[in-house]
């Protein structure tokens, strides 16, 4: 158990580890308009299902919370990430569904004047994966290699 003086305050059990892991994930915040009730209803399902998930990693308590959210409400997930990333969701590349993991690493191939580019959201989101150190080539890493089925042979 450790313990530290600042400025005549006692601060026990420092853990830098979860502060850490706190940083990496920003959560987002209610929508300002509250007429878009299909926005406030993602926003409340997604922080209430946040509190019970059982895991102490907050990416995979987001990611849960994403996937729970879409399936209560009979949506996709990437639909949900990307209302979700519009209203402040900051996160590493973990607590993303792959569908919108998809989404984002097309939209961040194309320049800023092509059709399906990266809007300012993502371009955030984008800042913050660089501030986490997330690999830069993670989009071309995505795709992984399957066997063909003329390739696999009966040893029976």
């Amino acid at each position: 158990m450790t313990s530290t003086t600042v400025n005549n305050t006692i601060k026990t059990n420092d853990n830098t580890v979860n502060a850490e892991a706190r940083e990496s994930v920003i959560l987002p915040l209610p929508p300002q308009d509250l007429k878009d009730k299909t926005d406030m209803e993602i926003y409340a399902r997604f922080m209430r299902h946040l509190r019970y998930v059982p895991n102490s990693r907050m990416e995979v308590k987001v990611l849960s919370a994403i996937q729970f959210t879409a399936d209560m409400m009979d949506l996709h997930d990437a639909q949900v990430a990307r209302i979700l990333l519009d209203l402040g969701l900051r996160a590493p590349r973990l607590s993303f569904p792959n569908e919108f993991l998809e989404f984002a690493d097309n939209a961040r191939c194309r320049e800023a004047t092509e059709y399906g580019s990266a809007g300012e959201t993502l371009r955030d989101l984008y800042a913050h994966w660089d501030a986490l150190g997330e690999d830069k080539f993670a989009a071309a890493k995505r795709d992984y290699k399957t066997l063909d089925a003329g390739v696999v042979i009966n040893t029976l």
